[in-house]
């Protein structure tokens, strides 16, 4: 299974990944523009990835 990120790079486990666009986040604070996210992990859906006790849309960040 390949993970892409919103320019279709291929994610991997540890990687880094950099917000695209300002998002709102219920029961947190918002993640802004440009905002990073280090050593991400990988999950069974293709369409998400974690980092921390976040989860997060690949979608809306890209490879740093």
């Amino acid at each position: 299974m390949d993970v892409k990120d919103a320019n279709g790079n291929i994610l991997q486990n540890w990687d880094t990944v950099i917000a695209i666009k300002d998002l709102k986040v219920k029961w947190a604070p918002d993640i802004k523009r440009w905002q990073k996210f280090k050593n991400i992990k990988l999950t069974d859906d293709e369409d998400l990835i974690e980092s921390g006790k976040m989860v997060l849309r690949t979608e809306f960040f890209k490879k740093a």
